[in-house]
């Protein structure tokens, strides 16, 4: 195994990495630079994006361009013109959230949930976002959310309150993209102050999570149990996805600057977007939206 730095932009909070099996690019942004990034399975050909607020994630649509969550909600980026496109605010009463981790169902769903900006009120939904634009509330007295994953199969979705330190289970219908019988699927350990936030699922069934504050990549078998853990150059490891040609690169993302001025500082690797490779598994391709 071998880590290695793919690209130090320093981003205040780089999150969502996303390979593109089409345009074999690996895209990933900053949360709150308001900036989206794209490059090379090895780090070069960088290009930039600017988006008008803070972006919690993004996702690539089957028929071109991206969907991005904002501060004040859903919207397609054109990625020739940059331009924006406002779809729908969905919780035009909640000031203080923000929309946060976001990914497409293997039906081509965007689900992605809100979060309360300062970490501490449970005020965030996880949200469906249709192929016709409609929305649909799945889960409800979230503080931040993140992590949203599938099983192989499709029928099992992961998903991380990060504050509640474990990952939940739901059963998932992938025919109508809904939800059924949360269940705790795995604690975090909590020893370091750290909490679940991005994750994603290899070929084999594995549940890959960033464990942020903590430093560490934890790899859960389907069952539960701690299979593998990776212990990275610095602790604001934010968000994991497989990509490169053969799916068998983990990008790992980090943040430059906490949030909060209670969590730690970093080293000056701060900020950095990694690679790690020789796992011995592979990913799986992400979807694009279908809307």
């Amino acid at each position: 195994m071998q880590i290695s730095v793919l690209a130090d932009v320093k981003p205040l909070l780089g999150e969502g990495p996303l390979w593109d099996t089409e345009g074999e690019r690996l895209w990933f942004i900053d949360s709150l630079g308001c900036r989206i990034f794209r490059c090379t399975s090895e780090g070069a050909e960088m290009r930039a994006w600017t988006v008008p607020s803070a972006i919690g994630s993004m996702c690539l649509r089957a028929g071109g361009g991206a969907i991005v969550a904002l501060t004040d909600g859903f919207h397609a980026l054109d990625l020739d013109s940059g331009e924006i496109q406002h779809i729908i605010d969905p919780e035009p009463d909640q000031p203080d959230n923000r929309l946060n981790d976001g990914k497409v169902d293997p039906k081509g769903r965007f689900l992605c949930g809100s979060m309360d900006t300062g970490e501490a009120v449970p005020t965030g939904t996880l949200w469906r976002l249709d192929t016709d634009m409609s929305l649909h509330a799945l889960e409800k007295g979230i503080i931040c959310s993140n992590g949203p994953c599938w099983s192989p199969d499709g029928q099992t979705l992961y998903f991380s309150d990060s504050f509640s330190g474990e990952i939940s289970a739901f059963d998932y219908d992938v025919e109508t993209g809904c939800v059924a019988n949360r269940r705790t699927f795995a604690a975090l350990p909590t020893e370091r102050g750290g909490a679940p936030d991005g994750a994603t699922v290899d070929g084999e069934g594995g549940i890959w999570s960033a464990c942020v504050f903590d430093g560490r990549i934890f790899r859960f078998m389907p069952d539960g149990t701690v299979d593998r853990v990776i212990e990275m150059p610095v602790c604001k490891v934010t968000s994991v996805a497989f990509g490169g040609a053969d799916l068998g690169t983990l990008y790992v993302t980090s943040m430059a600057e906490p949030p909060l001025p209670k969590y730690p500082g970093d080293g000056p690797l701060r900020g950095a977007t990694f690679r790690i490779d020789g796992l011995g598994v592979t990913g799986r391709p992400e979807p694009r939206f279908a809307g």
